[in-house]
């Protein structure tokens, strides 16, 4: 990946060999409990709508990111390895020190206006989340929706936070020209692992919610229910309240991630693991010892689960507040029971 697009712009005075930050970038802490020990790196970038590689196993083409590191703290963040390229480290740095390209909504309306822009779908938060703690400060995502908006160009947003529901007019005046999708990712609801590994994010009920409104308001808002992690969030039990409680908010669809572990974050995630459930480090090492995700049939078979729960819970059958009203629906044939033990493989 590269990052040339966030050194300033300014040739005739800086040397591109320089690293970012010695290049002028404004440095800034603020003294307010949300911010404290956090430093944000004010950047002018050279460019905002990026094309993703074409080896990378996504479903979408371009991204926007108008940040780099995440307040959110999640301790598996896959993204954690691309603070690397920027001479930080993908521990502490990643959770404390932010990029953040203010010129992004402006760069935005430029480079769609352009005539070789081709208006092709762009997602959002599909690398950091676009809706952290910094967005509250910078209000980034109000001048790239309306500059998404008036281009009429097609968009979709994923976000842990609740800070999309600010930008609902701007959200539901984009629908009105183009296609936009949403969802929010929630892979557990249990509380005491949202706090042990989400720390800097909004509660799971809250994120529901969230979706809930999105939905109310017209906005099609699915759950990406990621990552499920083996072990710890993974039994029969805690997948199905899970996907009972994404119903109930009147998600679209959903869609299970099983947690992968790619460089950067594999280091981070073992060092807590480590720590809070060391018994757990010899299951991960067989589970993720030959690469950043964990074997093919585990990933199927909890997919199978959770598909199964979806259907039973009735996942995408109607909106938030008649889903709340409807019982869970029969399935057609009888389920088989739980098993008592979390998932093991096949």
């Amino acid at each position: 990946m590269r990052w040339d697009n966030l050194r300033l712009a300014d040739p005739g005075r800086d040397d591109p060999a320089v690293p970012l930050f010695a290049r002028g970038a404004v440095t800034r802490t603020f003294d307010t409990p949300e911010f404290r020990g956090m430093t944000f790196y004010e950047i002018q970038a050279r460019s905002i709508v990026n094309r993703v590689p074409a080896a990378s196993r996504v479903p979408f083409e371009y991204t926007i990111n108008p940040y780099r590191g995440c307040t959110h703290r999640c301790i598996y963040c896959f993204a954690r390895k691309t603070h690397e390229y920027l001479d930080l480290d993908a521990g502490a740095d990643f959770d404390s020190k932010i990029v953040v390209k203010v010129n992004a909504a402006e760069l935005a309306r430029k480079e769609l206006a352009s005539p070789r822009w081709g208006g092709h779908h762009i997602a959002m938060g599909t690398n950091v989340d676009c809706y952290q703690r910094a967005e509250g400060r910078y209000k980034l995502m109000r001048g790239i929706l309306a500059a998404l908006r008036d281009a009429a160009n097609p968009f979709s947003i994923l976000t842990k936070g609740t800070l999309i529901l600010r930008d609902l007019d701007l959200l539901t005046g984009a629908a009105e020209v183009t296609e936009v999708g949403a969802n929010v990712s929630v892979g557990f609801v249990d509380p005491e692992m949202w706090r042990a590994v989400e720390p800097g994010t909004p509660h799971p009920g809250r994120r529901l919610e969230t979706c809930a409104t999105l939905n109310d308001n017209g906005i099609a808002c699915g759950v990406l229910m990621a990552p499920i992690l083996p072990y710890l969030t993974d039994s029969p039990a805690q997948l199905d309240r899970t996907v009972k409680e994404i119903a109930a908010a009147g998600a679209t669809h959903i869609s299970p991630i099983v947690l992968h572990l790619r460089p950067g974050a594999r280091e981070w995630w073992l060092s807590w693991l480590s720590r809070e459930h060391p018994r757990l480090v010899p299951r991960y090492l067989e589970l993720y010892g030959r690469g950043s995700y964990a074997p093919k049939a585990y990933q199927q078979r909890v997919a199978g689960m959770v598909k199964e729960l979806a259907r039973r819970h009735g996942v995408g059958r109607a909106t938030p507040a008649v889903a709340r009203r409807l019982p869970p629906a029969r399935p057609a044939t009888p389920p088989e029971p739980p098993e008592p033990e979390q998932l093991r493989l096949l």
